[in-house]
């Protein structure tokens, strides 16, 4: 039998040891559906794949509380669309999370060929990294979906208005965004000062809302964006919940959200 140089031997054991060390990838069903979940700069990331995905690979981007209420996702899903999430949660839209959300964007265009563009879908405190990131890359946006949507800092969590707000992450929204309680008063970097270049895009925006809303209220939040949207040229359509509170979020019958995104996302 022939000898085998024993560099061979030494190269071949190395190739076992990495081969052995390296993670297969962390698949699982996900409502009849294959989720892969994996990391980005360090953090939790997941894409659910459809079935059969539609041509350009469309997705919807669920911007914080995945799973939570997710017969749109589902739907869409069924549509052939995409499902991402990405774990930048207590960083309240600020320009480091939206920093983070780009590298994240780019990853699942590169390694999973999906759209440039995709539709950022914000419920509750989503609503701020969804319109922030839109801000900032409009033409990486396709539609935005918010649901009950914190729209400016101070009124969630900073319970300046007719909230109560949340201390805790009110500090934390502060030290983010490098604010003070007297700064923050005058600040003009919340999702409803950022509206220009969105409708300039022509990125279209639906918004589902309970007008009872204790948590965040319509009046702070979703009415002065439609007025404000509106008056800018853009296209926003507002579905509003009667006597509803913040919960629950989006609708039991999704086809409104689902026929609102496949009629006007932009490819």
């Amino acid at each position: 039998m022939p000898r085998i140089p024993s560099p061979l031997i030494a190269f071949l054991a190395l190739s076992s040891t990495l081969v052995a060390e390296t993670p297969a990838s962390n698949t699982s069903d996900w409502n009849g559906f294959e989720k892969l979940d994996f990391e980005v700069a360090g953090r939790a990331a997941l894409i659910v794949k459809p079935t059969s995905a539609a041509d350009g690979k469309p997705w919807i981007w669920r911007t914080e509380f995945f799973g939570h209420e997710p017969q749109g996702d589902i739907a869409l899903l069924g549509n052939g669309w995409h499902v991402a999430y990405f774990k930048v949660s207590d960083m309240y839209g600020a320009p480091s999370a939206i920093d983070l959300m780009e590298q994240f964007h780019q990853h699942v265009m590169k390694e999973f060929g999906l759209a440039k563009r995709a539709v950022l879908e914000g419920f509750s405190r989503g609503g701020l990294y969804a319109v922030n990131f839109a801000a900032t890359h409009p033409d990486q946006t396709a539609a935005l979906y918010l649901d009950a949507p914190v729209l400016d800092i101070r009124s969630w969590p900073g319970g300046k208005g007719a909230a109560k707000g949340d201390a805790r992450c009110w500090a934390q929204a502060l030290e983010l965004y490098g604010l003070t309680e007297e700064t923050a008063r005058e600040f003009k970097g919340n999702p409803l000062d950022r509206l220009e270049p969105i409708a300039l895009a022509r990125i279209p925006i639906l918004c589902v809302v309970g007008d009872a809303d204790k948590v965040v209220p319509l009046a702070e939040n979703t009415a002065i964006l439609e007025q404000r949207y509106k008056a800018l040229g853009g296209k926003i359509e507002v579905i509003v919940k009667p006597g509803v509170d913040h919960h629950p979020h989006s609708l039991k019958d999704p086809q409104p959200i689902v026929d609102f995104i496949l009629a006007n996302a932009l490819h």
